[in-house]
Order: structure tokens, then sequence, then C-alpha cells
């Protein structure tokens, strides 16, 4: 399969529609983004946006976040997902690499990502990739369910 990994630069009809595809196959309580929310998550200085293209279609996403905190500058991926009939073929690998890659050259001090004990694939491929578990207990407070 050949793929190219792309910064996403507008809020196109195709990426709209990507997405649409992609997210439930990330989550399924996974909400769906209209044209506006992806042009915010697009212009949001802080995000990249990434996409793996084959020559028809796109078949996978990463985010990277840059954040600029008191301890040095962090990178954050965030919801990496490959189509289903994609899997196994690189995909994740090439957008992961690309976006260490970016945050290096940013100067970012770590890249940290989360991932669930049950993706078994996708944690050995960010072993593979150089990542290694941590000890840390993450909390969250859905804001949503309020």
């Amino acid at each position: 399969m050949h793929l190219r990994v792309d910064v996403v630069r507008e809020a196109s009809q195709e990426v709209v529609d990507a997405f649409g595809r992609l997210l439930p196959q990330l989550s399924s309580t996974a909400k769906p983004l209209d044209r506006e929310a992806v042009d915010r998550m697009v212009r949001c200085d802080a995000n990249t946006v990434l996409v793996a293209r084959t020559p028809e279609a796109i078949v996978g996403t990463l985010t990277l976040v840059l954040s600029p905190l008191p301890s040095g500058l962090r990178a954050r991926i965030e919801d990496v997902v490959v189509d289903g009939a994609a899997r196994g073929r690189g995909v994740a690998g090439l957008l992961t690499e690309e976006a260490v890659r970016i945050a290096r050259e940013a100067g970012a001090r770590t890249v940290d990502l989360t991932s669930r004990p049950d993706r078994a694939a996708a944690n050995r491929l960010y072993e593979r990739v150089g990542f290694r578990s941590r000890r840390s207990t993450v909390f969250r407070l859905p804001l949503d369910e309020r």
C-alpha cells in the first residue's frame, strides 16, 4: 500500500468525511464532527492534525498537541485511528513517527499518549517506536455528563 502522511491545513470535505468514517472506529461514543468542528480543530495553534493517505482515500488520522508548560514544551498524541481495512499495514506507525518527528523539531521534552490495555496491537506498535509504559494514575472528570 502506497502511503503518504500530510498535515491537514484546512477542513476540506474530504477531511470532514474521513473523520465521519474513522472516529466511530475509535470510539462508539464519538460524536460526529461537522465542518466547523473540524475547522476549529485544524486551526487550533496547539494542534497538528495528521492524515495518512493512499491514492484513493484517507485511511488514518492522529492529532499531535503541543503544550508550552512551566516544565517545558510537552507533546501529546491523541485520537490515533486507522481504518479497519488498512490496519496491520504500517499506517499507525507512519503517523506516530511523523508526530514524534514534529514534536522533536518543535523542542518538546516528551511525547505522551494513552492507550487502552485491550488495544494489544497498538500498544506493541507504541513500544516498538520507543514509548514506555509509565506508572501513573489518570483521572478524568467527564464534563458532558453533569
